[in-house]
């Protein structure tokens, strides 16, 4: 057991590391994120030392099971796929720049319109999609009208992590530990939406407290126009997109997977766009750009980190930690540790970490969703606490609106903490009544 806690140990202090001091490695034309590739050293060790039962872990890789991990990353990239294909066609960039028309010369407009547009659209799509989309452009127009991103881009963040909890499509730790426990899209939906209102009502006059003398300033730029160059495709993307969220409610009640719905969406979506762009004789760029931008670092990540946990769980580390947190109240021990574990080594990982935990607890439905609370909100405090903090500060420092780290977690204790407390609070009163 000791050897196999302390390689994971060791890994996770390296993938750390490498997140806040190495962050990417350009190795000639390519550069790759380091926060995977210690992750699969780690997965490497741990497989040469024999601290991993090869052949559980590759029955577990190829079983019909909710908890394969294959299916789990299917569905996540399948719903990415169809989340950027609306940004490589215009939609998220139209609307922001809707949302600046409407705000005209008020700072104090503009901050409630985006953070009500990033909330709305984090719910039907994904919070990482959202940050790629919004970050460069918010940048881009504080740039040119003169004005501190900062108060922006923070509530940018806040809503996309904090209102990706609403549906079981909004984040990746949504779907991994959803799916592993057999929550379906509808039943899940009962448990987060009260605390998502909770959380995400609480952070938002947070957030204006803490910008309101840079809000109360005039605003002298004005948005561009711009208008989306390929309506039969963004028209398709939306009704895809839209379908294939209803299916999701639906399809379990008809035996229909959700890996399998949200895979048969994006492949009928990029075979309309290839046949079209035949048709038009013109280059298929959003199903290109799909591809290009498709978060593939994580498939080597999270099955790297799958290994890790099955390690720790063949050696009982798992079960001792479920014993430790079955001493407390599920919703406050499994929300506030999933927090902070968070924060530690990516929710991604913790994600999986917490599916065997709760698996040796029993994986009661409170338990499951405080997590998700957890890994949700856990964003929001340090930079290191989910991958969307680290592509967020990366794309910010690149547009010149460097937020620190002392500055994030500044701002993210001041509206992680309430925010925290609010959703788990609500979910608490969920499981009473």
């Amino acid at each position: 057991m000791l050897t196999t806690v302390l390689i994971c140990a060791a890994t996770c202090l390296l993938m750390l590391g490498g997140v806040l001091f190495l962050p990417r490695l350009r190795l000639g034309k390519i550069t790759v994120s380091t926060y995977w590739l210690a992750a699969l050293l780690g997965a490497v060790v741990l497989l040469a030392c024999g601290c991993v039962d090869l052949t559980s872990l590759g029955r577990s890789l190829v079983a019909d099971t909710a908890v394969n991990p294959l299916k789990i990353l299917a569905l996540f990239l399948a719903m990415t796929m169809l989340s950027v294909f609306l940004d490589e066609v215009g939609f998220f960039r139209y609307l922001a720049n809707v949302a600046l028309h409407r705000a005209k010369s008020s700072r104090k407009k503009l901050f409630f319109i985006l953070y009500f547009v990033v909330s709305v659209l984090t719910v039907f799509t994904s919070n990482d999609v959202i940050i790629l989309s919004f970050t460069p452009f918010l940048c881009y127009f504080c740039k040119h009208a003169d004005i501190d991103p900062i108060p922006y881009l923070v509530a940018e963040f806040v809503a996309a992590n904090t209102w990706s909890m609403a549906l079981v499509i909004g984040n990746p730790t949504n779907i991994y530990l959803a799916t592993c426990f057999g929550i379906g899209f509808v039943d899940y939906l009962k448990y987060s939406l009260l605390p998502t209102l909770f959380a995400g009502l609480i952070a938002l006059p947070v957030l204006y407290l803490l910008f309101r003398k840079s809000l109360s300033l005039p605003m002298e730029g004005e948005a561009e126009d711009v208008h989306p160059e390929d309506k039969p495709q963004l028209i398709a993307g939306i009704v895809v997109l839209g379908s294939c969220t209803l299916l999701l409610a639906v399809g379990p009640s008809f035996g229909a997977p959700m890996w399998i719905v949200a895979v048969s969406a994006a492949g009928g979506l990029f075979l309309f766009s290839l046949i079209y762009c035949a048709a038009k004789r013109k280059k298929p760029k959003a199903v290109l750009g799909c591809l290009k931008r498709a978060p593939w670092q994580l498939i080597p990540f999270m099955l790297s980190m799958y290994v890790l946990v099955s390690a720790l769980d063949g050696q009982g580390v798992t079960a001792e930690l479920a014993r430790l947190l079955d001493g407390a109240p599920p919703v406050i021990a499994y929300g506030v540790s999933s927090f902070l574990v968070s924060n530690l080594i990516n929710n991604i990982p913790m994600s999986e970490l917490f599916a065997s935990v709760l698996s040796a607890s029993g994986g009661s439905v409170p338990a499951v969703m405080a997590t998700i609370v957890g890994s949700n909100l856990g964003a929001l405090l340090t930079p290191v606490g989910a991958l969307a903090g680290l592509m967020f500060g990366a794309i910010s420092e690149r547009y010149g609106a460097k937020l620190g780290f002392g500055k994030f977690v500044k701002y993210g204790a001041a509206v992680s903490v309430p925010a925290l407390a609010a959703a788990l609070s609500a979910l608490a009163l969920l499981v009473a009544i």
